[in-house]
This record gives structure tokens, C-alpha cells and sequence, in this order.
């Protein structure tokens, strides 16, 4: 993941989930907690403080459908950090078992502790992501004619490579791209889009006319800084820059000598690989930095100096776009993800968790599951 809206699978591969928003499930009893035993010291980790507390801490901890958080611990399982490796042969073994019995093995091996800020406490704060799906050609023709990049030539030896705007005028940065475009996308603010979002899915019509459903995940960026397109438009005296992007395209609609400006506003730029869909990718989203494949509103990015990938975490948020009280796992990060209590939440793939992802910019609460020792 790059980066986060103006606040980032479903069915048959390309149908959205429904919206990630928490559903009521049956209240649980929670297991039964040791109470008066003696808490672990604090923490301290990178930009953060761990401070221990109790199960009964946690809001909504018997209320979670623990057993759909279980998918992201699965697949944290694939590449875990060191400390949960050992605890990866239960959570496998349990991937069949029923709420409770995750709900209790959770409380014996875990022990919560709060997140906190190392300085002044501040409220933190949760953004969300999501996988956009757009159409695309292999190659371009009138009305798509905005290509997606491989890394370019010569990509590793000039640090950072040029800015967006050099890419577009720079007769040297187009022949370092010259034959490495993916696919043409018809819109540019649906390319810059899909590079916020840092991947996407895109259906793409081969040259033999046949469909495919393809996704393009993160392969590098040009290392320029990333500037947000909803602040630019605000400089300019826009007042309705919501919901993204549709108000943006309007705009660009109306100014239309202007889109080039819009978009050069922002330096970075992102690049792209191409990998097939199966079945079960196509149930997942792409994958994250920690390198395992997102969880559909299970997964997280966080600040890695805070939260280590593949910690599992208690996530407390409450807004206009959501009330989620939920089990969710560090998998992925961004650059304007920074902060002890800070978040971004992958809502999934497509419009619907699109329209969510824009919504949700709230208060957060953060707790880390850690391996009791």
C-alpha cells in the first residue's frame, strides 16, 4: 500500500464484498480470565509504549466473529515474525474450530497490551484502503491511452528516478519506459487512483479481443515525496473535494487545461507487476508489506516502528462510517501511515469498498496481541 484517501474479494472474482462494516453477531461469553494474576511489565517498542492490560479491557471482545479474523492469522502464519512462529501450528489446527475456542486460546497465548504514544498522549487515528477494479487494454486505442509501468530501464541506478511530470515530458524518461506498459487505462484519474492505492485489479481485452481479470500489485515507486491531490485542490479554492474521485473528476471535467497541473501536483509515481488471479487470489487482496495476502477488513497497515508486521491487534473505532470493534493483523504499511496509534483499515476490493474506504477517517484505540511468555 502507498498511501490513503482523503482520509484504501468477494464472489465471482470481480463482484465487491458487501461493506466491511461490523455485523451484529450473537453475544459470546468471554472465557474465563485470570483476573488476579500479575500483569508483565510495559514495553517499549520503536515509537510506542505497550502497557498490559486486561482481556476485559478489550470493547467488544466477546462480541467479535472471532472466526472471520482467523483468515488473516492464517495467512500471517505464511511468513510470521519470530515470536508467533511457534504458536502457528495451533492457529492452523484451530482454523476449524468454532468462535469460542478462538476466542479462549487467543486469551491463554496472547496478552493484550494498550498502544501509546512515547510522548504526550494523542488521539489516534484510522484511515482505510481498498483494491479499485477498472477496465484496461493491452493496448492502447482511442479512449485508453494511459498507460501502467513496469519499473522503468535503468530503474536502480538513478535514486530518486524522475517526478511525475518529468515522466510525462522528459524524452529521456519515456525511453526508459518505452515497452514496459502493462495495460492503458481510459481515465488519468483512475491511474492515479490505482497509484494511491499503491494495486488494483483490472479487466483487461487482449489484443485477440478475449477478457482477463489480471491484478497489478506494487513493484516501486520513483521515491519522490507523495503530495495529496484533495490538499492541492483545496489550495486552489475548491470547496467540494468529496468524495473522492468523483468530485475530482468533475472538476477536471470543468478545467479541463488544468488536469495536467492536478496531476504533476502530486511527484510520486508508482510502478507496477502484473500477476494472475486464481480462484482463491481472487478471494484475498494483494499482497501487503509483509508479504502475505491482505485480509478483506481484517488487515491493517500500520507504522512498523509501533506495531511489528504480523502482530495481531485490537482494533477499537467508532465514526460516521463504521463502529468496528474487531480482531485485525499488522500486514501492511504506507507513507502516511506514521504514529504510534495510527492505522489504515483494507476495506477489500472494488466500488463498494471503495465508497467505505473514503468515509472512514475517525478516533482509533489500538491494542497488540503479544505472545505470552
Amino acid at each position: 500500500m502507498l498511501g490513503v484517501l482523503a482520509g484504501c474479494a468477494s464472489g465471482p472474482s470481480i463482484e465487491p464484498r458487501p461493506s466491511p462494516a461490523v455485523r451484529p453477531v450473537p453475544s459470546q461469553p468471554l472465557p474465563a480470565l485470570a483476573d488476579d494474576a500479575p500483569l508483565p511489565p510495559a514495553l517499549a517498542q520503536g515509537r510506542s509504549r505497550w502497557v498490559p492490560v486486561r482481556w476485559a479491557e478489550l470493547p467488544g471482545f466477546g462480541e467479535d466473529a472471532i472466526h472471520e479474523g482467523w483468515n488473516a492469522l492464517l495467512r500471517n502464519c505464511e511468513r510470521p515474525p519470530a515470536a508467533f512462529a511457534p504458536l502457528c501450528p495451533e492457529v492452523r489446527q484451530l482454523a476449524i474450530g468454532e468462535g469460542d475456542e478462538q476466542r479462549a486460546w487467543l486469551v491463554q497465548r496472547l496478552q493484550p497490551y494498550r498502544v501509546e504514544p512515547l510522548d504526550a498522549p494523542t488521539e489516534g487515528l484510522l484511515t482505510s484502503y481498498y483494491e479499485p477494479v477498472y477496465e484496461a487494454r493491452r493496448a492502447p486505442e482511442p479512449g485508453f491511452g494511459v498507460p501502467l509501468y513496469r519499473t522503468p530501464v535503468g530503474f536502480a541506478a538513478r535514486r530518486p528516478w524522475y517526478t511525475r511530470q518529468q515522466i510525462d515530458t522528459l524524452p529521456e524518461a519515456q525511453a526508459a519506459l518505452r515497452g514496459r506498459e502493462i495495460a492503458w487505462m481510459a481515465d488519468p484519474i483512475d491511474a492515479m487512483m490505482l497509484h494511491i492505492q499503491g494495486s488494483g485489479r483490472l479487466r483487461v481485452r487482449e489484443a485477440d479481443g478475449s477478457e482477463r481479470l489480471v491484478r497489478v500489485a506494487f513493484a516501486g515507486t520513483n521515491e519522490q515525496p507523495y503530495r495529496s491531490i484533495t490538499a492541492w485542490l483545496q489550495q486552489q479554492g475548491v470547496t467540494r473535494v468529496s468524495p473522492w474521485p468523483g468530485a475530482t473528476k468533475e472538476w477536471a471535467a470543468q478545467n479541463p487545461s488544468r488536469v495536467n497541473q492536478l496531476l504533476w501536483s502530486n511527484p510520486r509515481y508508482v510502478f507496477f507487476q502484473e500477476e494472475a488471479l486464481t480462484p482463491l487470489d481472487a478471494a484475498f487482496g494483494p499482497r501487503g508489506a509483509q508479504g502475505v495476502a491482505l485480509t478483506p477488513g481484517r488487515s491493517i497497515a500500520v507504522d512498523p516502528q509501533s506495531i511489528p508486521y504480523g502482530t495481531p491487534v485490537w482494533l477499537a473505532s467508532s465514526g460516521p462510517a463504521a463502529n468496528l470493534q474487531r480482531l485485525v493483523v499488522a500486514q501492511d504499511t504506507g507513507s502516511a501511515i506514521v504514529g504510534a496509534v495510527r492505522a489504515d483499515y483494507f476495506a477489500g476490493t472494488g466500488d463498494e469498498a471503495g465508497f467505505f474506504a473514503a468515509r472512514v477517517k475517525q478516533p482509533l484505540r489500538l491494542w497488540v496481541l503479544w505472545p505470552r511468555r
